[in-house]
């Protein structure tokens, strides 16, 4: 029975979605950028999470971003690969899909912070929830190409493969960075059971099949 919801689809509709989402997080970061003290209580933060009973930031810290540059390269990601996505499957399991991916992500993180007694770290950015879209797309359309600086065309599930491998040398092998690339291994990883559980897919088959010619 449980199953049986889980997998549940819904009817489909596009409403664009992922234009919604990109407005939404533009005005939150001027809104962030004219009141600064916002960060604070829409960052994922441990210590504020835990003793100050700040429940929501696991979803709110998707909204917030550090400067200019962060928004854009997010927001880019969001609309290259979030509307084609969305007119795949829908938006209504597209937002299901962003969110369950990006909360879930951000109480992975928060966990790894609490168990590195990292109490003063602040996640922001919906990079999680990005990956997590990145993914998704990767196994939606297996035998898309994208093409790196518009020229170099990688097959969307080796780029997963290098973007995760990216991410785990910089989280093991690059310390001090401020990019919390587990953040991103959590995204992918959220996404691969998003799919196993919610679509009864599993990621790796389809893209063995892909390519199995």
């Amino acid at each position: 029975m449980a199953g049986t919801v889980l997998r549940r689809p819904f009817q489909y509709c596009f409403f664009s979605a992922t234009i919604i989402l990109i407005v939404i997080n533009v005005a939150v970061f001027f809104l962030t950028s004219m009141v600064p003290q916002l960060r604070v209580y829409l960052g994922l933060n441990p210590q504020l999470f835990l003793y100050g009973h700040f429940y929501w930031q696991p979803l709110s810290y998707l909204f917030v971003h550090a400067n200019l540059m962060h928004l854009l390269s997010n927001m880019i990601g969001l609309l290259f690969f979030g509307i084609t996505l969305e007119r795949a499957v829908g938006s209504k399991e597209f937002l299901l899909l962003y969110f369950v991916c990006g909360v879930l992500s951000g109480i992975l993180s928060l966990l790894f912070y609490i168990f590195s007694r990292n109490y003063g770290a602040v996640l922001i950015g919906a990079s999680g929830a990005l990956y997590a879209v990145l993914f998704a797309y990767a196994v939606v359309f297996p035998r898309a190409h994208i093409y790196i600086w518009g020229i170099l065309p990688v097959p969307s599930p080796l780029l997963v493969a290098i973007y995760a491998g990216i991410e785990l040398f910089s989280q093991f092998y690059r310390g001090g960075s401020n990019i919390s690339h587990f953040t991103h291994l959590f995204g992918f990883a959220v996404a691969f059971l998003y799919f196993v559980v919610r679509m009864g897919i599993n990621p790796v088959k389809v893209w063995k099949d892909a390519y199995r010619r």
